[in-house]
Order: structure tokens, then C-alpha cells, then sequence
């Protein structure tokens, strides 16, 4: 039986036992199991993992542990350069797909402006092959699909209120100085336009003819917005998420 110590950082703690947490421990183990295998055994996501420090020295996920080594594990720096630190840049890419429990969350998300897909029935199968050929992001609530080892990119949603939900995401890819509010469909994720009243006035109730002047429409599905009863909350909501905490 060999043994090595692990040490995990910042929120990668939310995945250990709480004996765990926040501290050196040891791991035992037989054989030449790689670093990514013990992350995943100590039941951390591999997909949640930007660095890996072993003795010192900036290692991958391949690296086969060996009797007495010391491993520092890191999170996904999103609002920090660390590029220099090792060979593969930190995760960019603002486009997401998730998974079948956030779909309160993907709506918002396009609300937002970021290109989110999202559909009730998709397998896990399917998330992992639209992550991997369009470079999205898994966002879920399942660990089990981040353990995946197809899974190259993804993030385990920790809140289950959607306003948490919506600001947890925003701080955790720094996407503060990216909302553009209203520009994309909430319901198919398509770019929204702006259009004349004259060319929607059939469409729409007779309040809303009477009250409002400004509209979009969506170019895939054709549903019409514009700036209604709930428009001053959302506002006021997303106005708050461009403030960096």
C-alpha cells in the first residue's frame, strides 16, 4: 500500500467528505493510478480541475502517482490569467449547454445574451457530443456527467435558486462585461431583431398596441417581445449582475 498527500483548493471543497476539507490528508492506494483517477475516487470532477502541483511542479492529468508524492489541486481560473503557469490556457469559451435541471437557468442565461442550448429530453449522451463539437460549456446539477471522461469542459451548478443560480454562473465565468440583455430568444436561444410596430401590429393585444412602441422578434421562431410588465424587475436584476461583487 502506497500513500500520497492531497491538498484541494477554494471551491473544489465543496465536492470532499468534510474530514477532508481544506486541509492536507492522505491517500492510499495500490498500483499506478493517475492523478485524474484519485481526483475522481475523492469524488471531484475532473472537468472542475484547472491545475494540478505535484511536488512543486505543474502536472497533468496522465501523471501515475508514486509513494509519497504531495498534490495540490486547483479550480478553474476564469477571472485569472494563469496561462503562464502551465501549457493549457484556462477555459474561455461562453457558450453553454445544459443539462435537463436547468432549464430555468438556460432561459435566463439567454435573457442575458449567451448562447445557451438547452432541451428537456437530452441524454447525457447528447450534452457530452454538443459540448465536445461546439465547444460549450456543461452546466448541471449531476456530478455523475462531469466525471464523465468524455467530458471536456464542464461546471456543477452549486445553487438551486435561479436567482443564485444566475449569479453564481456570471461570477464564475466573468461574464460581467459580457451581458448583452435581450438580444437573444429566451425560448430557442436564437439572435433577436428589432422590428416596426407596422410590421407586428396584427400580432399583438390591444394594451400592448396601445402602451408600447419598441419590439423585437425572434428570427428562427417569430415570437414577439417587448418591454412589459415584468421588463423593470428583469432589468433591475441584470443591472445588478454587471456590478462585480
Amino acid at each position: 500500500m502506497n500513500s500520497v498527500f492531497f491538498r484541494f483548493y477554494a471551491e473544489l471543497n465543496d465536492f470532499l467528505d468534510n474530514k477532508l476539507k481544506f486541509r492536507r490528508f492522505e491517500y492510499r492506494f495500490h498500483g499506478k493510478p493517475s492523478v485524474k483517477d484519485a481526483i475522481e475516487a475523492l469524488g471531484v470532477p475532473h472537468t472542475e480541475v484547472d491545475l494540478v502541483v505535484v511536488n512543486n511542479e505543474v502536472s497533468g492529468f496522465e501523471y501515475n502517482l508514486k509513494d509519497g508524492d504531495f498534490v495540490a489541486v486547483y479550480p478553474v481560473f476564469e477571472s485569472i490569467d494563469i496561462s503562464n503557469l502551465k501549457d493549457n490556457k484556462p477555459l474561455r469559451e461562453r457558450k453553454f449547454v445544459a443539462d435537463v435541471h436547468l432549464g430555468r437557468l438556460a432561459r435566463f442565461l439567454r435573457i442575458l445574451g449567451f448562447d445557451t442550448l438547452y432541451r428537456n429530453d437530452f441524454s447525457d449522451s447528447e450534452i457530452i457530443n454538443i459540448s465536445n463539437e461546439q465547444n460549450r460549456i456543461v452546466l448541471t446539477r449531476d456530478i455523475g456527467i462531469l466525471k464523465n471522461g468524455r467530458v471536456e469542459k464542464g461546471y456543477f451548478v452549486r445553487n438551486t435558486k435561479l436567482k443564485e443560480q444566475v449569479k453564481e454562473v456570471v461570477a464564475r465565468f466573468d461574464l460581467f462585461s459580457l451581458i448583452k440583455p435581450f438580444s437573444r430568444c429566451p425560448v430557442c436561444n436564437s439572435k433577436l431583431i428589432s422590428v416596426p410596430k407596422s410590421r407586428v401590429l396584427d400580432k399583438l393585444p390591444q394594451k400592448t398596441k396601445e402602451a408600447c412602441s419598441e419590439f423585437k422578434m425572434c428570427g428562427s421562431c417569430g415570437k414577439i417581445y417587448w418591454k412589459g410588465t415584468h421588463y423593470r424587475k428583469i432589468k433591475d436584476f441584470i443591472e445588478s449582475l454587471k456590478v462585480k461583487p
